[in-house]
């Protein structure tokens, strides 16, 4: 009986779009709870301060912290997971297979910042949200590119996961470059000798996941005191743990990707979504998203991810340094560009770094990472939906 009950619930977490199903769920509750009675609740639940340690020892945040820099440091360790895998061993190990989605990934960064930019030009605070709709969301994309079934060739599917890999891979080099704070010598200090530590036991070839975990907590705490933004931290951990590229070999990276990727992907992130996606609608209107930091977001994710993904592919495939996917077509190749657009959970994290000293910016960062992911999101689904096969 309990196997008839749980084999629908297992069928559905296997599906590719569990992940972004999830993730849209946990938005919508968040928007449903933060625009009704719950609201004062659900906003004090996240300002309110958690103390995690024993007597004097140990790390006092609100809610919304140990969400923002604890557990999406766990994400971007995961992330980081990924992308070593796929650059040692994956798609992007090729560099002809490489080439269309690195190519493709610079466009969809630098032409949305540019629409964020010209908007927002001249006005030094809302400047520094540049980045924000640079960033894509590799659940909700391909979430909805696998609902779309056969319609879409699995070359495509690949040409996204690699794009949206090398987003991710441009996200985590701007949080470090541009989003961290006042700089600590002693805490980079001690930063810089944990990953030593951790680079020492990978070269001995340890393969419990224990070593790199104790040394892994420090460098967190050593990262988050030092002015470099916490999930960095997770980066540098995950840069450090080894991977055996020939088939028989034990990989204790593709272990602990397999071990944490439903938490990463069932939890956490839905976590994150729920925290990070309330936002009261009231006195809302269309006049709202003229104002200049969601009118940038809107632009740079519909129009601006759009553009740069499809015009440097287009670029790349008819100068031949690139190969257009295999039985692919433009109409579709121009819908998955669309589907780009869909910034959600990397471009609201990027807005709380952005406006940390400018929480006022917040709200109007929500309403334009959600509006901006919803039009990339309907208009890619239908294109796609309504495109030639052939």
């Amino acid at each position: 009986m309990i196997r008839i009950i749980s084999s629908p619930f297992k069928w559905f977490f296997k599906l590719e779009a569990a992940s972004g199903l999830i993730l849209l769920f946990a938005a919508v509750i968040a928007l449903l709870v933060s625009n009704s009675n719950l609201s004062s609740l659900y906003f004090s639940t996240l300002d309110k301060y958690l103390f995690l340690g024993i007597n004097d020892f140990g790390l006092k945040l609100s809610v919304l912290h140990w969400i923002n820099d604890a557990l999406m440091a766990i994400f971007f360790f995961f992330v980081t997971l990924e992308i070593k895998r796929e650059f040692l061993q994956g798609e992007l190990s090729n560099i002809k297979q490489a080439l269309l989605p690195i190519i493709a990934a610079v466009g969809g960064m630098v032409v949305p910042a540019l629409f964020y930019v010209f908007i927002n030009f001249g006005d030094s605070e809302t400047l520094n949200g540049w980045a924000i709709p640079s960033a894509t969301d590799i659940a909700f994309s391909l979430g909805v590119l696998s609902l779309l079934g056969r319609r879409v060739p699995i070359s495509l599917k690949v040409f996204l996961t690699a794009l949206a890999i090398i987003d991710d891979l441009g996200a985590i080099v701007i949080i470090a470059l541009f989003y961290s704070g006042d700089l600590s010598i002693k805490y980079l200090s001690l930063m810089l000798i944990a990953f030593l530590l951790l680079l020492v036991i990978n070269k001995f070839n340890i393969k419990k996941f224990f070593p790199y975990l104790v040394i892994g907590l420090f460098l967190w705490d050593f990262t988050h005191n030092s002015g470099v933004h916490a999930t960095i931290a997770g980066v540098l951990l995950a840069m450090t743990i080894p991977h055996r590229k020939k088939g028989k070999d034990f990989s204790l990276l593709m272990k602990i990707e397999h071990a944490i990727s439903p938490y990463v992907a069932f939890g956490i992130m839905p976590l994150f979504a729920f925290a990070n996606a309330g936002v009261s609608l009231e006195g809302l209107s269309f006049s709202s998203l003229l104002n200049k930091v969601p009118l940038g977001i809107v632009l740079g994710l519909f129009i601006g991810k759009q553009l740069g993904v499809f015009v440097f592919s287009y670029i790349s495939i008819k100068t031949k340094i690139a190969q257009m996917p295999n039985n692919s077509n433009w109409f579709n190749l121009y819908g998955v560009g669309i589907l780009t657009g869909i910034g959600f959970t990397m471009s609201l994290f990027v807005g709380n770094l952005a406006f940390v000293d400018n929480m006022q910016y917040m709200d109007g960062v929500k309403i334009g990472v959600l509006t901006g992911s919803l039009l990339s999101t309907l208009t890619g689904y239908f294109l796609i939906l309504l495109s030639p096969n052939k």
